[in-house]
């Protein structure tokens, strides 16, 4: 069964950091890009990051650029998202996307 587990979401004052986790399971992790993405209250999903199966070529949406880093571990089947500078804009539900399949998400929320 394919199931990503994401990780590391919660409350963060404005300037702070988290790295969010994903575990990925029931798939040849290695052979797959792997995505960031997120949705806000009352917003559309948004795109983040996106990391190429070796993780040698990394994309990252305009607002983030700079402040966060996606990165993955094909021997752990990780992907991470380093996520620094925190501000209020980026709070959202964070999910893990690749092979087709999405995770539950992970809630990051970003106030004083």
């Amino acid at each position: 069964e394919v199931q990503l587990v994401e990780s590391g979401g919660g409350l963060v004052q404005p300037g702070g950091s988290l790295r969010l986790s994903c575990a990925a399971f029931g798939f040849t992790f290695r052979r797959y890009a792997m995505s960031w993405v997120r949705q806000a209250p009352g917003k559309r999903l948004e795109w983040v990051s996106d990391i190429n199966s070796g993780g040698g070529s990394t994309r990252d949406e305009g607002s983030v650029k700079g402040r966060f880093t996606i990165s993955r571990n094909n021997a752990k089947k990780m992907v991470y998202l380093q996520m620094n500078s925190l501000k209020s804009e980026d709070a959202a539900v964070y999910y893990c996307s690749g092979s087709g399949y999405w995770g539950q998400g992970t809630q990051v929320t970003v106030s004083s």
